[in-house]
């Protein structure tokens, strides 16, 4: 099987891509590049993050940068800002499922634990899956932190993960925890959904690993 892992430069995430390497022939890496809402080191993190699993997993390993700071610009800008967090991880859904259609892979990876973050309640996480048709596989769904953390030490990620760097600046003050949907499509009609996918998947980048 082939996998598109969403990717970021914390905790969960390498650690959901290491567990799911075992039943995957390929694993494309695919990173939200959030400038400028963070900072270089965040995508260095990333890099970093993304050579160390390529040598620690058997799977075939690649690793794309996406361009997401013009998506949460125009968000930020237009639209109600609570919904930020939720909107975001539907774009990074829709990139992700963009890429797996032209590399015909067979599902998206994510890192989501269940009400570990805002967009990781029960009801975001309903709303935010909708945006796709794809399937989405969390393995960490039923883990908390320190089962995670547990893990990340494990393997070798953990102190990647918690080096250094920015946070993103885009998150909001107070996250919506129970968005709905209709919410949100009235949200995205504030915006060009189709043309920032289009922007960002066209202007993605490869990473040397």
């Amino acid at each position: 099987m082939k996998f598109v892992a969403l990717v970021s430069s914390g905790i969960d995430s390498p650690v959901a891509t290491y567990l799911l390497s075992k039943n995957a022939d390929e694993i494309i890496l695919v990173h939200a590049d959030n400038r400028p809402f963070t900072d270089d080191r965040e995508i260095e993190k990333f890099v970093t993050l993304a050579k160390y699993l390529k040598k620690k997993l058997p799977s075939k390993l690649n690793a794309i940068l996406i361009p997401h700071g013009q998506t949460l610009q125009s968000y930020k800008t237009s639209c109600d800002n609570k919904f930020t967090c939720v909107v975001c991880k539907r774009m990074m859904l829709r990139y992700a499922e963009a890429i797996a259609k032209k590399e015909h892979a067979d599902a998206i990876v994510m890192g989501d634990s269940l009400g570990q973050v805002a967009s990781q309640t029960l009801q975001n996480i309903r709303v935010v899956e909708q945006a796709v048709s794809i399937p989405i596989l969390r393995p960490l769904i039923g883990f908390d932190k320190e089962d995670t953390i547990q893990i990340a030490k494990k393997i070798g990620t953990f102190d990647l993960s918690i080096s250094p760097a920015d946070g993103c600046g885009a998150v909001p003050i107070k996250p919506s925890t129970r968005a709905r949907l209709e919410q949100i499509l009235t949200e995205e009609q504030k915006i060009n959904v189709d043309e920032l996918v289009k922007f960002a998947v066209t202007h993605a980048t490869n990473v040397k690993l």
